[in-house]
């Protein structure tokens, strides 16, 4: 009877190792999966965050190229600036006015337009010569350049400014060597001022005013 008794124990000992085995299986096979599962997701999430990243990289490209190609075509419209200047019949309408304080360094030749400029100093006179007709100018004495046609055009084919124009110097006196004006361009049409100081010489040293 004993000896029965303790085999149905060891039976029933036996089995519940069992199913604590099968349970420690089953509890293992979970964290397997919860494991993979949190793998997948951390995946996932890296490939989500690396796709975004791209994106914004690659739309920051798209934009660096886009201001690299603007500044390429306004460098290249600037370097092939063409001005060409004529002779009109004066009379035109010209309503608008931009005005300069601008400098001629005395005895030597600048151009305006297609416009011979020298101007050199004598006493209280200012003798000024454009294109061979001389004039003495005293201090708040105006010379006018007669009107002109001008056209200003890029890429050899692109006009960007066609205007008739005439210019009023107006002498304030000289100093160092230079004679000073405030001069005032009239023109037929509404100019850019850049576009404007493509007719002056950089050694006059145009500023608005």
């Amino acid at each position: 009877m004993d000896n029965l008794t303790s085999r149905n124990e060891e039976k029933d000992l036996e089995q519940a190792r069992e199913m604590g085995r099968k349970d420690e299986h089953n509890m293992q096979h979970e964290r397997d999966l919860a494991t993979e599962k949190g793998v997948k997701q951390g995946l996932e999430k890296g490939r989500a965050r690396d796709n975004r990243k791209g994106g914004i990289g690659t739309g920051m490209k798209i934009i660096l190229c886009l201001i690299v190609m603007a500044i390429i075509g306004i460098v290249i419209a600037f370097l092939t600036l063409s001005v060409s200047v004529t002779d009109v019949s004066p009379g035109s309408s010209l309503p608008y006015t931009t005005k300069y304080g601008v400098s001629f360094p005395e005895g030597q030749t600048l151009t305006i337009g297609n416009t011979h400029i020298n101007v050199l100093s004598y006493q209280n006179e200012l003798i000024s010569d454009i294109d061979g007709d001389r004039q003495k100018l005293m201090i708040g004495s105006d010379r006018v350049i007669s009107e002109r046609r001008a056209v200003i055009t890029t890429l050899r084919a692109i006009t960007l400014m066609d205007t008739n124009f005439k210019i009023n110097l107006n002498y304030r006196g000289d100093r160092d060597n230079r004679a000073f004006f405030d001069m005032s361009v009239q023109t037929s049409q509404q100019v850019p001022d850049m576009l404007i100081k493509q007719l002056i010489p950089p050694e006059m040293d145009a500023r608005p005013i």
